[in-house]
Parts: structure tokens; C-alpha cells; sequence
């Protein structure tokens, strides 16, 4: 059952106390005026808790791997409601938490993820103590069931998105909204940002981006060449039934013996998510998807994660100068972490975690300004 929503005084000690850097008090008791002096404030806040790969776990690869490991959490209290969208298709959301009132984070998931994905388990596990609410939106064909329309969802893919923050802001005009997107869904997340800017919702206050693939050319390059395409075929095994599945849906839609010889995603994309979804090709869907070229029109505190040893995606496709000239881009680039990995330590079997813990910082602490700005504008 969701939580009550607790009282006010409760809301404001579950915020306001945790993880206060001391070498920045002011930070914690009063909002930066500038989004660029909020930026410069959240990086030195953030900087206090910097991510050390567990030792055992060096390589991204490794890191990559233990993100299917020991990240189960209680998953059974999140309740499912179907959401019927504009077309006549439908949307999986999950909720657990209060419905109203206290902060709400929306968490996007990755390629092929659903509610069960592990990062969805661990921001459950964080959010919980804190009194805030949570939901995931599964995308279209995500999590066991198969959608009406003829597509389904993509990288580059937001109106689903767009209608399900206005559903929730209309819900609670007076919640404050958080967003976080895991590798496809940040790249969504990233998008709809920046091709929406001053228009997103006031009340979504800040949004975070977990191993994002900023390029998705050079995503799906790697992802198809290194070791042998392993990881393309990693994630051809459900997309490949699903698209048959689509097939048989709508006969005549898709060339099954097409998609039955996919071994890329440069194959997939151009026999599937290109003609499902109005692109040319498989190069036309990644030049226009592709969230990198829509990080200048930002207009929200954006937390990017990314380390330059993800397996699915080249280093060189981060973002630097486009984070150096943006006052709304705080980015934390490590080294080390690997695809959605950033193990810091516990066990190979139980590995403890860095990156959603990192990003429930970043929130909680736009969360203590957005308080305060509203102790300030309501001041005698």
C-alpha cells in the first residue's frame, strides 16, 4: 500500500538533514540566485562524495556486468496503472510513495529495462526513507506486455514522456518533479529537455542522466563491434521476439525474415525502429535522436553521469564543451563505472552502489533551495 503522506514537519526534517557538505553550510540553508551559482554550488556539494571503483571491479566491463547482481529490493509495494494515451495506445506507470504533496522522482529506464530493472529496486530503497514519491514509466512494449500501436518506443521517442509529466503535474499542481533517465531513458530524458526548454513544467525542478548514449551512432557502433557485437546480441534476444511479435500483430507491417537475420542494431534499426517509427533508415533515426545536439536548450539543473570506460559507448562522445557552456549542465565524467555500473564496493555477489545514491544528492539538494526560495517568497 502507498505511504501516508507524512505531516509537514516531518517532510521538511526527512529533507532537509541528510548529507549537508560541512565545507558548504550556506549551500544547505539558502538557494544560489544564478543557475550558474547553483551549478558551482551543486558541483562542490556533489564533490564531497566522489565515486572509487571497488577494487575487485576495476574494468567497465566488470562494472557492467555487476549491474545484474544484488540489486534486488522491495519491489512488490510499487502498484501498476495503465495510462491511456492520446493515440489509443497505453503507458505502464508504477507508483509507491505519497501520491501528493511531498516530492515525486520519475525514473526512466534503459534499453529492454522495465520496474525490474535494478536501479529501479536501489532508488526505491533511497527514496523510501525520505517520505518522497516514486514512479516508473515503463515504455512502450517494456515490461511483459506488448502495446496496441504499431510502434513501440526508441531513443529519441518523448511525447510519451511529455504526456505523462503533464498528467502529473495536473495531478498535483503544487508537487515538485524530479526526473531521472538510465542509459536509453536518459538519452529520452536529455531530448525532451532540450527540445521543450523554457517550456518544460515549472514543476519539474531538476533531472539527472545516468550513462546516457549522447551519440547513438557511435553507440550502436561500438555496441555492434566490441567483443564480437556480444552486446548488440545481448539485447537482440527480447528486441528481435518483440518485433515478430509486432509482426504478427499487424501482418505485413515488418519483414520477419529481416528481423529474424538482425545481428546489429545498425541492422535492427534500419528493419524495425526505423520504419515503425517514420525514420529512413537506421542513420537517419540516430542523427535525429540522438540527445547531444539538444543539450544547449536545456533549462533545467541536469545531472550528467557518465564514465569514459562504458563498454556501450566511446569516451569521446561526452559532452564536455557542451557542459563548460551551459550553466544548467552539471556533469560527473569519472574515469572508471563502466555502463551504469559505478560499484564502490560490498561483494560480486552484493555490490554496493555510487550513482543512485549521487543523484538522490543532486535532488535533495535542489529540493532544500527550492524550500527555501519558497521560505523566502513567503517571508513577512
Amino acid at each position: 500500500m502507498p505511504r501516508a503522506l507524512p505531516c509537514p514537519a516531518c517532510y521538511k526534517r526527512a529533507t532537509l538533514l541528510p548529507a549537508v557538505p560541512t565545507a558548504a553550510p550556506a549551500a544547505a540553508h539558502q538557494s544560489p540566485v544564478s543557475p550558474l551559482a547553483q551549478k558551482e554550488a551543486s558541483a562542490h556539494a556533489l564533490a564531497q562524495h566522489p565515486f572509487r571503483p571497488a577494487w575487485w571491479a576495476r574494468s567497465g566491463f566488470a562494472q557492467t556486468l555487476l549491474t545484474t547482481f544484488g540489486r534486488a529490493a522491495r519491489l512488490d509495494d510499487l502498484q501498476l496503472e495503465r495510462w491511456d494515451l492520446p493515440d489509443g495506445d497505453f503507458v505502464r506507470m508504477h507508483f509507491v510513495g505519497p501520491r501528493c504533496g511531498a516530492p515525486l522522482v520519475l525514473l526512466l529506464h534503459g534499453l529492454e529495462g522495465s520496474r525490474e530493472s535494478g536501479y529501479v529496486g536501489e532508488m526505491n530503497r533511497l527514496l523510501r526513507p525520505l517520505g518522497w514519491g516514486f514512479a516508473v514509466m515503463e515504455f512502450r512494449s517494456c515490461g511483459g506486455e506488448l502495446n496496441h500501436a504499431q510502434r513501440t518506443y526508441h531513443s529519441g521517442e518523448t511525447g510519451d514522456l511529455a504526456f505523462v509529466v503533464e498528467r502529473l503535474r495536473a495531478q498535483d499542481p503544487d508537487r515538485p518533479i524530479f526526473v531521472v533517465g538510465f542509459s536509453l531513458g536518459g538519452n529520452v530524458l536529455l531530448k525532451w529537455l532540450g527540445e521543450t526548454g523554457e517550456l518544460v513544467p515549472e514543476q519539474v525542478v531538476a533531472a539527472a542522466a545516468v550513462s546516457p548514449p549522447f551519440d547513438l551512432e557511435a553507440a550502436a557502433r561500438q555496441c555492434d563491434g566490441r567483443f564480437g557485437g556480444a552486446i548488440s546480441r545481448h539485447f537482440l534476444r527480447t528486441l528481435i521476439p518483440k518485433a515478430l511479435a509486432k509482426a504478427r500483430q499487424f501482418p505485413g507491417l515488418l519483414d520477419a525474415g529481416a528481423v529474424r537475420a538482425c545481428r546489429t542494431f545498425a541492422a535492427f534499426d534500419d528493419v524495425v525502429t526505423a520504419p515503425l517509427h517514420g525514420f529512413r533508415d537506421a542513420q537517419h533515426y540516430w542523427s535525429s535522436a540522438s540527445c547531444a545536439q539538444f543539450l544547449a536548450g536545456i533549462r533545467r539543473p541536469t545531472l550528467l553521469v557518465s564514465a569514459e570506460d562504458d563498454p556501450l559507448a566511446p569516451a569521446g562522445i561526452l559532452p564536455h564543451a557542451a557542459v563548460a557552456a551551459s550553466p544548467f549542465l552539471a556533469a560527473q565524467f569519472t574515469a572508471r563505472g563502466g555502463h551504469v555500473g559505478f560499484v564502490v564496493g560490498g561483494l560480486p555477489w552484493r555490490p554496493r552502489r555510487w550513482v543512485e545514491a549521487h543523484v538522490q544528492r543532486f535532488f535533495a539538494l535542489h529540493d532544500r533551495w527550492r524550500l527555501a526560495r519558497l521560505a523566502t517568497a513567503t517571508a513577512p
